[in-house]
């Protein structure tokens, strides 16, 4: 898929949120060996391909790495809101500092601009909307209800503390090894992560992990799909509510990240036969056509994934 190159998010007026916390380097447990994380996690993926999956662990095949997304933490999720966007700093250890990178900078600008969108659309059908946090590490952070995690475990989102966990060095592998450049694609993950937050406070993730439990290992991949083929619908919705600040290029951006994580597209990568059973986000072309349904409407409402023949 042909991408334009040299675009980029009109995002500079916007301050970098406030709701950031940095965690520095370290922290989580690391898989050891030389090389980057996507090449060494994906030497394992005939092993992690059959562990059980439901909803507890949740093993996720995205964005060129295996991750982990914890689902059904220790404890009840609170319902911790924070308030306000703007500003420059994030929070390391309870200080005020500066965005240590562009990166980080970009991540926060992103942030805010969904914390405006979902703001206005859950006002809009007479809800408060509760705002996420984007937590920044280097190498392994050790989350607040889901456990530790390495970076090479890519972007999560924690529902027990309501955080999104990002090393920005994820963008990097998202570029060389996926072929997934540009800002869009950049803020595209953030977008999905930021989707499974809705999912989270509108209750859809509490009814799927109940379903998980209940069913077999395919049934609860099957649901998982649908997940996060409605979080990448979620993510298309923010970019829809936010086209003036998109450059000629940036939806292609966007379609070519999906593709590159798609399951079947990671599954072939690796050296293996794609098998539906195992999907856990859905194939390349499922998460495209997703994130464009989000793109074209606008419309939280359309991105019911999980509606009779919606996901085929």
């Amino acid at each position: 898929m042909l991408i334009t190159k040299g675009t980029a998010m009109r995002l500079g007026d916007l301050d970098p949120s406030k709701n950031v916390r940095d965690h520095g380097s370290g922290g989580g447990r690391q898989f050891g060996g030389g090389g980057g994380g996507l090449g060494m996690l994906l030497s394992f993926l005939p092993m992690l391909l059959g562990r059980k999956m439901g909803c507890g662990t949740i093993l996720l095949i995205g964005g060129g790495v295996l991750a982990f997304m914890y689902f059904g933490g220790p404890g009840m999720i609170t319902d911790g809101t924070t308030t306000g966007s703007g500003g420059f700093s994030a929070s390391r250890s309870g200080k005020a500092v500066a965005y240590d990178t562009q990166e980080e900078r970009f991540a926060g600008q992103v942030l805010t601009s969904t914390e405006q969108t979902w703001s206005k659309l859950f006002q809009a059908s007479g809800s408060q909307y509760t705002l996420t946090t984007i937590n920044f590490y280097q190498g392994g952070v050790n989350s607040n209800g889901c456990g530790s995690a390495s970076s090479a475990a890519g972007p999560f989102y924690c529902p027990a503390d309501q955080g999104i966990y990002l090393d920005t060095s994820f963008f990097k592998e998202l570029e060389t090894n996926l072929g997934a450049a540009g800002d869009f694609a950049k803020a595209y993950v953030i977008a999905h992560e930021v989707g499974h937050h809705i999912q989270n406070l509108t209750g859809t993730a509490a009814q799927v992990r109940q379903e998980q439990a209940r069913v077999s290992k395919a049934e609860g991949n099957a649901l998982q799909v649908r997940m996060e083929l409605q979080a990448d619908c979620y993510a298309g919705v923010w970019a829809a509510q936010n086209a003036d600040r998109m450059e000629p290029g940036d939806v292609e951006e966007g379609l070519t990240a999906a593709h590159a994580i798609g399951d079947d597209t990671l599954m072939r990568g690796a050296g293996q036969r794609p098998v539906e059973s195992m999907f856990t986000h859905g194939s390349s072309e499922q998460r495209m056509a997703w994130l464009k349904k989000g793109l074209q409407t606008g419309e939280p409402a359309t991105c019911d994934t999980f509606a009779s023949g919606a996901v085929r």
